[in-house]
């Protein structure tokens, strides 16, 4: 080895070392978030906001750090490909938080804190005005942080950009316009149609029966509980890393399907996070790639396995062991398809409302950013959007504009990758099938081996070596593409209802 190539190494592991030092810090901030969301009292929010700030304050400077600028100018072109998307990512990342003030940052991490109580008292109440100061503080923070990044630009399209970096806002917005426009129709023809798909639930479940179910998916499906666990939540949710990759779910009494999908959900987004390189841990290289990316591996799992018919097939006799309940592979089949057009809860939506459900907030959120919408004024605009795209009319704030938690978190731009990842799901299953052959009848007998299989070796263990648009083409030959998605949602829901 050379002296320049000996040097070069030597200072890419240092470089590295303080990579991960960083990394290991915000994950320790997920780990803190994680409990404050379900195990801690509820009066440890005062300290808690500022064990986070502090943390998120020591996240900023590791990640700002002089240091850093001069090991990326160093590195930049003198390393291998692999190493040089290390470069990449975190360029990316130290050059957008050395735009933020560092004050910024600890007044984002406390109001993020100190909105969750806030946020929960409000929903409880079903009285946005008890929230509405504090929605207020969060936009304008936001629109603070977009201007340092630049303030010549879209401050949505800044803000996007932190949850999806390689897909543009003009190709977010062109599908999500392509969604709206093409399902209604479906939905539509849904409505009018005469079968009216069979619902095996009577009465209500107590939580302990439907843990212990979701508990089972969790084992078919092959959750390794060595490097997780299950929790309850107010919306559900997954967080850790390779070796600490953790669910929530959450039951209704009345609707214990909605707790199956919700657990095989978040069961998707660990799948991936346990799947990324336990070697690189702390690096990009064992890091997500973004949401769009994370997103499909939980629609993936969540529809095109956990809402198939070999999937009720397998699991059918599991439900009614459990709740003690006779009925057909069949009926649980066309129970967790239906599509309701009643229906104002996102986290309860089918599978096609679902996008305009998304399509609502991604517009709400994008008008408050870029200052075209009053925070006074979501309410209303809520209302009248949800019964514009779904045809009925919220009665309060808590099925309305409170129902979701990513705004108490500051997370303006998350919403589009929702849609994004369902649409990502659907190409991703078609390559996946093109390449294996039909996955039914590994569904049906619970073998998800091969599917685990190519999804680990086609998105899973690349980390953020490639951006998403490469990394897409990389898994399935082509570019990102809604048409699987649309050809998906109309075979299936077109034989469901017999269109």
């Amino acid at each position: 080895m050379s002296s320049e190539a000996q040097q070069s190494e030597e200072v890419y592991e240092a470089f590295l070392e303080h990579v991960r030092k960083y990394n290991y810090v915000g994950d320790a901030s997920g780990v803190l978030s994680w409990d404050q969301q379900v195990m801690m009292p509820e009066g440890g929010t005062p300290a808690r906001s500022k064990q986070s700030s502090t943390l998120s304050t020591v996240h900023h400077e590791l990640l700002t750090d002089d240091k850093l600028s001069e090991w990326l100018d160093e590195l930049d072109g003198t390393v291998d490909d692999e190493q040089q998307a290390v470069v990449r990512e975190v360029r990316r990342s130290h050059e957008r938080a050395n735009a933020i003030p560092e004050d910024l940052v600890k007044r984002l991490s406390e109001a993020s804190s100190n909105a969750l109580p806030v946020w929960e008292e409000a929903k409880a109440k079903s009285d946005f005005s008890l929230f509405e100061e504090t929605l207020e503080e969060l936009v304008e923070l936001r629109r603070e942080y977009a201007a340092a990044i630049d303030p010549d630009r879209d401050p949505y399209e800044v803000l996007f950009e932190d949850y999806e970096p390689y897909i543009d806002i003009d190709t977010a917005e062109a599908i999500l316009t392509e969604l709206r426009e093409e399902l209604p129709a479906l939905i539509d023809a849904i409505a009018e149609s005469d079968v009216e798909p069979a619902d095996p639930f009577e009465g209500e479940y107590d939580a302990e029966t439907q843990e212990s179910l979701v508990t089972e998916a969790l084992d078919t499906l092959g959750y390794d509980w060595d490097r997780g666990r299950l929790d309850t939540a107010p919306h559900p949710f997954s967080t850790g890393t390779q070796f600490d990759a953790r669910v929530t779910t959450r039951f209704a009494p009345d609707d214990p399907m909605g707790a199956i999908g919700s657990t095989i959900h978040e069961f998707g987004h660990a799948s991936y996070t346990l799947g990324l390189s336990d070697d690189d841990y702390g690096t990009p290289l064992g890091d997500s790639r973004d949401m769009t990316v994370h997103e499909s591996q939980s629609r993936l799992w969540e529809n095109h396995v956990g809402r198939s018919k070999p999937f009720w097939r397998l699991f059918a006799s599991e439900v009614e062991e459990q709740f003690g309940i006779t009925a057909s592979p069949q009926a649980f089949y066309e129970h967790a398809n239906e599509v309701y057009d009643d229906n104002m809860i996102r986290v309860e939506a089918d599978e096609l409302t679902y996008h305009m459900h998304i399509v609502v907030r991604f517009e709400i959120e994008r008008d408050l950013i870029r200052g075209d919408l009053d925070v006074s004024e979501v309410p209303q605009v809520w209302n009248d959007k949800v019964e514009e795209y779904l045809g009925v009319r919220p009665d309060n704030d808590a099925e309305g504009c409170l129902q979701d938690i990513h705004w108490t978190h500051g997370n303006f731009g998350y919403f589009p990758t929702y849609s994004l990842g369902s649409v990502l799901a659907s190409q991703l299953f078609g390559a996946a099938e093109r390449e294996l052959g039909d996955l039914d009848d590994d569904i049906e007998s619970g073998n998800f081996d091969r599917l685990y299989g190519w999804l680990n070796e086609n998105v899973h263990e690349h980390g953020c070596r490639y951006t998403t648009t490469d990394l897409i083409e990389e898994a399935t030959g082509e570019a990102f593409t809604a048409e699987y998605f649309l050809d998906y949602a109309n075979k299936k829901y077109g034989n469901l209802y017999n269109l």
